[in-house]
């Protein structure tokens, strides 16, 4: 008797044993997914700030050609100065949270479709179309455009891997454990429009 209670002792022990390797191993695993998420998501944060950055000076050149509509570069302000609206913290969280990451994303796609709009306009300014200034504004929006479309989609390549490891068996069954630590990420969803980049093609 006192044999069997001892074996079966070791049994228990063997399977606390290696149930508590298995999630230790399911929690780095996850840790380390969830840390290549974070570091994409600050990627698309530079190119999104590098973008937000250039609006200033692409306001100032078009506001200097004659009758440029007005309405047309307010439109952009308003939509750079949204962004600046959200804070910092929220901003930071979007990922594991999906309706900040949806305002950060409209704000964004917004941004881009009001500069959209003012390159559009713009080529109906040949001073501006002969404006080394603009020209200069406009190969940068033009690769920073390039470039958010890249990093959104290496973002949403690292999120659907945290979230494929994270909702498939057996971690499915013990991620609960770890309380919101790891809750599943958020994607850049295409919007109309929103895969194209502005037209910024001033050579006509």
């Amino acid at each position: 008797m006192e044999a069997r209670r001892s074996y079966t002792l070791w049994i228990v022990l063997g399977i606390v044993l290696v149930f508590g390797f298995f999630v230790g191993t399911t929690y780095n695993s996850l840790v380390t997914l969830d840390q290549s998420v974070q570091a994409q998501w600050g990627q698309v944060q530079n190119v999104y700030q590098r973008r937000a950055d250039l609006v200033p000076n692409l306001v100032a050149t078009v506001k200097g050609a004659a009758n440029f509509e007005k309405s047309t570069y307010l439109a952009v302000a308003e939509a750079r100065s949204k962004i600046g609206q959200l804070s910092p913290q929220a901003i930071a969280s979007a990922p594991n949270n999906l309706q900040a990451f949806s305002q950060y994303a409209q704000s964004q796609d917004q941004l881009g479709f009001a500069l959209s709009h003012l390159i559009a306009v713009s080529e109906r300014y040949p001073d501006l179309k002969a404006s080394q200034n603009f020209l200069t504004l406009q190969s940068q929006l033009e690769g920073t455009e390039n470039r958010i479309t890249v990093e959104r989609r290496r973002y949403n390549d690292v999120a659907r891997a945290f979230n494929t490891k994270r909702d498939t068996v057996p971690t499915v069954f013990i991620v609960g454990f770890f309380g919101s630590r790891f809750n599943e990420k958020a994607y850049f969803e295409a919007q109309p429009g929103a895969q194209n980049v502005p037209t910024v093609d001033f050579s006509k």
